[in-house]
């Protein structure tokens, strides 16, 4: 069962560097990423269930054992995300059969596509702080290849910026693990949460916690560091932009809930208010940002900022509701974001333009995508019994728990501005008068409503069906709130 842990890496490695070989056979590409995905899939599923049967499983790469080699660490937290990837994964991909475009696919865009995924898996998977930062640069490095792809100026003058954070943040990153092992003498994750507690000079652990909360909040986009995301995240085609939204900034919101929930609890009083603080203030930044735009592509990258607030609230209530609701907020952010840039990409494709002012009238002749857009918009906002509700209630008990009265108002105040700033969407883009010629306002969207619809779908069952979600989900909790759970299935103790 533990060699299992190495598949979810496995499969889409081999895969991309497969396709390496192959640039110029755009069939068989399709062909082998699409099945390589939906084996994925499968494989994860699996995992999942037997971990959710048996616990917390490790595999020591090499036969070293924890702390001195490395460690994959297959806990139910890492390995619903690892599943909800590879889910939201292969819808992406079908659709960029259809909207990417063949010049595109044969610069060896299924092959960074797919060390995507293995870096995103391998980050949630990770048992080593230093390995964290090996698998943020596997990701990173394909999302810089994936964000250039195609040569169009806005796509090469955004993807500067892009780079250039990344490039500073992974440089502070080194620098914070290197601070935080000159101090506790080890980068094992589970070996630092038994050790933080005993080490007496608290104050410079305290500043090392907000350095990887600055390293972390820089890739993850929280307040005030999301400054380089709106612009990089719209340059793209949709199939990469959903990409980006649904999987990138939740690597770093998966960080800091890792590290803040496992190592770095010795001054919660400090370190989490400070980020309690900082999530809320991420809401309202997020939310002025999605009503203020007209283009829609902005107003969807907004809200991608909000969620990230909400989730982060959640970390830092250090309450059982609280981490609860973030956990079911976050898979089900991964899966709305992935399906609303989608829908979005199709809407730009249907109307010619991304500009709210100069479309309308689409749902006469897209009357399946205006419906999914709709029922994508009513999950976003949390309304029930649809997936964002549960998570959003939740995250409501756990902030009234903890006190922050205040920031469980902005949450609140945010989750209807959010509804207003994609209804908005609906009611000018679909139901408005018709403003540009019949040939530039009804394109083509062949191929781009199904892989939407199979993402909206996966959204509706984890709202109905919530409940055969929740044990996965509570004991997920249960390890973060008890991590000598981790500690003691890392170290064997």
């Amino acid at each position: 069962m533990t060699n299992m842990l190495i598949y979810p890496l496995l499969i889409p490695l081999i895969a991309g560097v497969v396709l390496l070989f192959a640039p110029g056979k755009l069939k068989f590409q399709r062909t082998l990423s699409l099945l390589s995905s939906a084996l994925l899939i499968v494989v994860n599923i699996i995992i999942l269930i037997k971990v959710n049967k048996i616990g917390i499983t490790t595999l020591e790469l090499g036969g070293w054992q924890p702390p001195f080699g490395i460690v994959l660490v297959g806990d139910l937290f890492a390995l619903i995300l690892v599943t909800v990837t590879s889910i939201v994964s292969f819808p992406i991909l079908l659709y960029s059969v259809y909207s990417v475009g063949a010049d595109r696919e044969k610069h060896y865009f299924h092959s960074f596509f797919l060390f995507l995924i293995t870096g995103v898996s391998g980050a949630f998977l990770t048992g080593d702080i230093f390995n964290l930062f090996v698998f943020f640069e596997v990701l990173l490095i394909s999302s810089y290849a994936l964000i250039v792809l195609g040569g169009t100026k806005v796509q090469l003058r955004e993807s500067f910026k892009y780079v250039l954070v990344n490039v500073v943040s992974s440089a502070l990153f080194v620098v914070a693990v290197a601070y935080l092992y000159g101090v506790a003498g080890t980068l094992n994750m589970a070996q630092l949460g038994e050790r933080i507690g005993s080490i007496e000079s608290s104050p410079i652990l305290t500043v090392i916690a907000i350095l990887f909360l600055i390293v972390f909040g820089l890739k993850g986009a929280l307040f005030p560091l999301y400054f380089w995301l709106p612009a990089s995240y719209a340059a793209p085609p949709p199939a990469i932009a959903a990409l980006f939204g649904a999987l990138l900034t939740k690597v770093g919101i998966y960080s800091i809930f890792r590290t803040y929930t496992l190592i770095f609890t010795h001054d919660s009083g400090f370190t989490h208010q400070f980020l309690a603080i900082l999530s809320g203030v991420t809401m309202l930044a997020g939310v002025i940002g999605a009503i203020a735009h007209s283009d829609i592509k902005k107003i969807l990258i907004y809200n991608v900022i909000v969620a990230v607030g909400f989730i982060l609230f959640g970390t830092a209530t250090l309450t059982e509701a609280g981490y609860t609701g973030a956990v079911y907020y976050l898979i089900h952010d991964i899966v709305i974001k992935a399906a609303l840039f989608l829908i979005i990409g199709a809407v730009i494709a249907a109307a010619g333009t991304s500009n709210l002012k100069e479309m309308g009238g689409l749902i006469k002749h897209h009357p399946l995508l205006g419906w999914l857009f709709f029922t994508a918009t009513l999950a976003l906002a949390g309304v029930p019994p649809l997936s964002g509700f549960f998570g959003k209630l939740l995250l409501i008990q756990g902030g009234i728990e903890a006190g922050y009265y205040w920031i469980v108002g902005i949450l609140m105040l945010s989750s209807l501005l959010v509804l207003y700033s994609m209804i908005r969407i609906f009611l000018n883009g679909f139901f408005g008068e018709v403003k540009l010629p019949h040939i530039s306002q009804h394109g083509s969207t062949k191929g781009l409503v199904f892989p939407c619809a199979l993402l909206v779908a996966v959204s509706v069952f984890m709202g109905l069906g919530a409940e055969s979600l929740n044990p996965y989900v509570m004991n997920a909790v249960d390890t973060l709130l008890n991590p000598d759970y981790y500690i003691d299935a890392v170290l064997k103790e």
